[in-house]
């Protein structure tokens, strides 16, 4: 493979495939092998501090990178797991330069990808790539989740960004579902459908 061959390998990584509210974003990142970006992990290892500090790094940096928001109307068309291969495949195609290939953090391909790709287990963790698209899509969705807590307040979004943590699952008893809740998530449903449980 020539060095401008190389050069041009993505890395695919989601942030947002668990939480009961909110989009999931992804992002793909080709890394400019000339411009090391130290510090480069997987977002869930690394602080909120350093992932902001990697974040505009990234971006200065890489080659390319893009990042993409799948809302929750795709969400409940497609289901959580077809929302985030689509995306995907749109953040590999909203590239600037397109790739040779994408190295897809997980254990599925999506279909109709724009170039070759090889899936990952845990390559957040092996590859700098992924963990840079990491790093992308986490601390977009998260600004993302800070401006839904102020369009949707009393649920502590900006806090815990949609996870299921106690807090969360309090306003949602309290206030009920808001327009951002993902409908088939079993907490959500349970309290859409309570007559199903």
């Amino acid at each position: 493979m020539s060095g401008l061959r190389f050069r041009r390998v993505a890395g695919v990584d989601e942030a947002g495939r668990g939480p009961l509210a909110g989009p999931v974003v992804v992002a793909a990142v080709i890394l400019d092998p000339r411009r090391r970006i130290d510090g480069l992990a997987d977002s869930k290892v690394l602080s909120e501090a350093q992932r902001d500090e990697l974040a505009p790094l990234i971006r200065a940096h890489a080659l390319a990178w893009s990042v993409v928001a799948v809302d929750i109307d795709e969400i409940e068309r497609l289901n959580i797991l077809g929302a985030t291969l689509i995306g995907m495949e749109r953040a590999l195609r909203a590239l600037q330069r397109p790739p040779v290939l994408a190295l897809i953090d997980g254990n599925r391909l999506p279909k109709n990808l724009p170039c070759r790709a090889r899936a990952i287990v845990d390559g957040d963790a092996t590859e700098p790539s992924i963990g840079a698209a990491s790093i992308l899509a986490k601390t977009e969705r998260d600004r993302i989740m800070r401006e839904l807590d102020g369009t949707h307040p009393g649920y502590g979004f900006a806090r815990h960004k949609g996870y299921s943590t106690p807090e969360h699952l309090g306003a949602l008893e309290r206030l009920g579902p808001c327009p951002i809740h993902r409908r088939g998530f079993e907490p959500v449903r349970r309290l859409l459908e309570p007559e199903l449980f």
